[in-house]
């Protein structure tokens, strides 16, 4: 086991947190948190946190990856189940364990009890909480802030490789293709999603999954994308014209492009994150199109695509310096086609840091 600077003060936040909880122990069970906290990569496994002590239970196919990667906890390389092993060692420890119920099953949970009835650890209490360390996830340090950025210049590289793929009579699996492709080229471990690549009156499909479907000679073409680098995600939408934009194309994207930048220009550490939301909403009230505007505005980003906040109507938490989220407006009318404008940014004492470089300015094909 290695010691490294970001996992120790990781685990000291969650420390302070268990004891605003009320907490003396905590299964950690969704692998991005367990990353997170300990730098472990791998599929499997459970991390234990009593006091100021943690403990990763894997099995052997993560021996050699454990010893590598883990800082801040110790190893415990188990033949049986790997939550069962976790659990055991807490009721060791402490007397109310609190887990995450989002992550953890029914049925994991039934075996849980059941286990704590057969041990010695009667007094022992499982303990319902909400993502405690989903919280602390929330506020980027500022190695993750560093990852997150070139994750977002990665996939705003690839934006040229996709616009040489736009033509009539493409599918859009082969713009999709040629993307993914080149994003692997370029070093991207994944892509943060399945790519979105939504054509014509398709691209009145908020999520228009890239399919089969041949671009038409002339419409709006949704491009939504991003790539994986260092375990952290980035996501990106731009919206092009196949042929030349017709008057209401143009009108449409300027004001998607309007209330985009009205979202960026609200946010700062400090205010709600429904209030961002309703900066982008009201541009597309006034423009008579906010009943196509149909999700949120935006969404936390980090070692999982969506993470908390969530930019939506009515929320109230307040942003705080650090968090990275998406301001990503859009309209989309049946029979018309769609338009979305998508960048990712830190959020500031003062305002925001806008990370996604490509410009936004229509263009046509």
């Amino acid at each position: 086991m290695s010691s490294s600077k970001p996992q120790n003060v990781r685990l000291s936040r969650l420390s302070q947190q268990m004891a605003s909880n009320r907490l003396d122990g905590l299964l950690v069970t969704q692998m991005a948190s367990i990353r997170y906290l300990c730098g472990f990569t791998g599929s499997a496994g459970v991390l234990a946190v009593a006091g100021k002590h943690a403990r990763l239970f894997t099995d052997g196919r993560y021996t050699q990856q454990a010893r590598e990667e883990v800082a801040g906890a110790q190893i415990s390389i188990v033949k049986q189940s790997a939550l069962t092993a976790a659990a055991q060692w807490l009721f060791e420890r402490a007397e109310r364990i609190g887990f995450d119920d989002a992550n953890l099953t029914v049925r994991q949970l039934q075996a849980l009890k059941k286990q704590q009835k057969s041990s010695d650890a009667r007094k022992a209490k499982l303990v319902a909480t909400e993502d405690i360390v989903a919280r602390l996830r929330e506020k980027k340090d500022n190695s993750e802030i560093e990852k997150i950025a070139a994750a977002v210049n990665l996939g705003s590289s690839l934006f040229p490789t996709a616009l040489a793929a736009i033509r009539p009579g493409v599918a859009e699996v082969e713009v999709a293709g040629a993307l993914e492709y080149a994003a692997r080229r370029a070093g991207a471990e994944g892509m943060s999603f399945d790519t979105i690549v939504a054509s014509g009156q398709r691209s009145a499909l908020p999520h228009g999954s890239a399919s089969s479907f041949r671009i038409p000679p002339s419409g709006f073409v949704v491009l939504d994308f991003g790539v994986i680098l260092a375990g952290y995600c980035s996501d990106m939408t731009r919206t092009v014209s196949v042929g030349k934009a017709s008057g209401k194309m143009r009108s449409m994207y300027e004001a998607v492009l309007e209330a985009q930048l009205a979202g960026i220009a609200s946010v700062r550490a400090g205010v709600p994150a429904g209030q961002v939301d309703a900066a982008a909403r009201s541009v597309l009230q006034r423009t008579k199109l906010a009943q196509y505007f149909t999700h949120s505005t935006g969404h936390g980003v980090g070692l999982e695509i969506h993470e908390s906040p969530r930019i939506a109507k009515g929320q109230p938490q307040l942003l705080e310096e650090g968090m990275v989220i998406t301001i990503e407006p859009g309209i989309y009318v049946p029979g018309d086609g769609g338009i979305r404008i998508e960048d990712m940014v830190v959020v500031t004492a003062t305002g925001c840091r806008v990370l996604t470089p490509t410009e936004k300015q229509l263009i046509e094909i």
